[in-house]
């Protein structure tokens, strides 16, 4: 199977890597974003234990809708070239009243949380990461 997509891969151009669970060969910003989604659904799970499966929509829905510093924007920006039409603001052109008062909070309340717990997540993962880094200078005819 992996002489497949080896060949596979190398008629088409890209590069394929290969990675496991416990040796990733993939690259570190991958990795960040697994990590940080890890973290962010353990601490939804942990927050609606009675109903985590039915707020997946609404983890989804913040991740996606959520600033990226390494892009700049939104991954939905990003993927889609426009700002995801975001029902926190549905009270804004006048659908507050269809959907019922208490529906459209409790969705607010969720979101926010989990935009909350995302913060955290990233912030606890770029943490992780900035202590391995450190400060690197060289000099003319330095060897690296």
């Amino acid at each position: 199977m992996s002489a497949f997509w080896k060949s596979l891969h190398r008629a088409l151009g890209t590069k394929l890597t290969f990675s496991t669970a416990f040796h990733p060969q993939t690259n570190g910003q991958s990795e960040r974003v697994i990590q940080i989604l890890e973290d962010l659904l353990r601490a939804c799970i942990i927050d609606f234990i009675e109903s985590w499966d039915l707020k997946l929509p609404l983890v989804e829905f913040a991740y996606n809708n959520s600033f990226q510093a390494s892009i700049q924007m939104a991954p939905y920006e990003a993927l889609y070239g426009r700002k995801c039409r975001m029902p926190l603001h549905w009270d804004e052109i006048g659908e507050r009243d269809g959907l019922g008062p208490d529906l459209v909070e409790q969705t607010m309340n969720v979101v926010r949380k989990i935009k909350e717990r995302m913060r955290a997540a990233q912030s606890r993962q770029k943490s992780y990461a900035d202590n391995r880094r450190r400060e690197l200078s060289f000099d003319v005819g330095d060897h690296v």
